[in-house]
């Protein structure tokens, strides 16, 4: 039975996917914005909203036990960004294999895609750091939190100044269907938009919680201790459903918001989270989050000495597979 409810809710997620994905087109197409700030910014936040529950959650519940709390909050914080940066990858890139081969290219727009990626690895570099501050050192660990809050906001000013040489250079967000909202005669217009924006966003949130329900179900049956479970099943249950997103795009040939919908998250995820862990957990070293952190930053790095160098292939993300896979290895041994 639990098989199945997984299968309706992972149904549910496909079809929110599709119906988020379909109105955001249409709204970056409308605001004549590039498919960067639609995908790096609007769809990464807006899918990345339900997921931040979970740590922030797990961090100011008053209920079970405090530090089991902190080891799924960390690990809630620090398997988003590895999963993101490997496993999500891996899978987009492999969903394209059988239309453009295993040495096809993929081709997002460079300068959005470099950009994402410095933004995420100093920041995660701090997280890293900080591990090592003793969490008596509460003026250390507060600078280090402000930082990357901070560096967040200038993130999205420096992606939405950006945007207007783009949309001139041709990376303006365009619309490949009609709305689907269209389809039942309602009007093309912000309003409609936004209702249907909602709607997919609202499933997404539905089809989420029902797909983590069943996923704890499943995992307490297994054993696994809190920090893993949380580093490796709340990822996969939260973010990695959602980045479906990332999926439809790039099999509609559209690179640029398939990668900006993962590595704005990315951003997202590796610099809110961790400063609010840093303030709120005791965040220290422990085997599996460095090694967490290690790995992370070795596939962020890996994919942006490749859009430095030359195109994408999609046998490389598959590399990035191989980093979750030995995280993996490491973790559970």
């Amino acid at each position: 039975m639990i098989f199945l409810e997984l299968f309706f809710m992972l149904l549910v997620i496909l079809v929110s996917a599709e119906i988020f994905t379909n109105a955001l087109e249409h709204l970056g197409e409308k605001l004549k914005i590039s498919e960067g700030v639609t995908g790096s910014i609007f769809a990464a936040i807006g899918t990345a909203l339900p997921e931040t529950l979970v740590p922030l959650l797990a961090l100011l519940s008053s209920h079970g036990d405090k530090e089991t709390n902190h080891q799924v909050g960390v690990g809630a914080i620090l398997g988003a960004p590895l999963m993101l940066s490997t496993l999500t990858m891996f899978i987009m890139a492999m969903s394209v294999i059988g239309h453009r081969g295993f040495g096809g290219h993929l081709k997002p727009e460079k300068t959005g895609l470099i950009r994402d990626l410095d933004f995420f690895i100093c920041s995660f570099i701090f997280a890293g750091i900080a591990l090592f501050i003793p969490h008596t050192s509460e003026l250390a660990r507060g600078l280090i939190a402000f930082l990357m809050v901070f560096s967040y906001f200038i993130y999205i000013l420096v992606t939405i100044r950006a945007s207007k040489k783009l949309v001139n250079e041709g990376h303006a967000t365009e619309a490949s269907n009609p709305m689907f909202m269209e389809r039942i005669g309602l009007p093309n217009n912000y309003l409609i938009i936004s209702i249907q924006l909602l709607i997919g966003l609202a499933l997404l949130v539905f089809g989420a919680k029902g797909f983590i329900s069943g996923i704890e179900e499943t995992s307490s049956i297994l054993g696994i201790s809190a920090l893993i479970l949380s580093m490796l099943i709340i990822p996969i249950a939260t973010e990695l459903p959602e980045k479906v997103n990332s999926i439809f795009w790039i099999r509609k040939g559209k690179d640029t918001l398939a990668f900006g919908n993962i590595t704005g998250a990315m951003v997202f995820q590796g610099t809110l989270l961790p400063a609010i862990g840093i303030l709120l957990t005791p965040w220290e070293p422990r085997k599996e989050v460095y090694l967490c952190i290690f790995i992370t930053l070795l596939s962020s790095l890996w994919i942006r000495i490749l859009i430095q160098k030359s195109n994408i292939k999609i046998w490389h993300l598959g590399i990035n597979g191989i980093f979750y896979f030995t995280y993996l290895y490491f973790a559970l041994h």
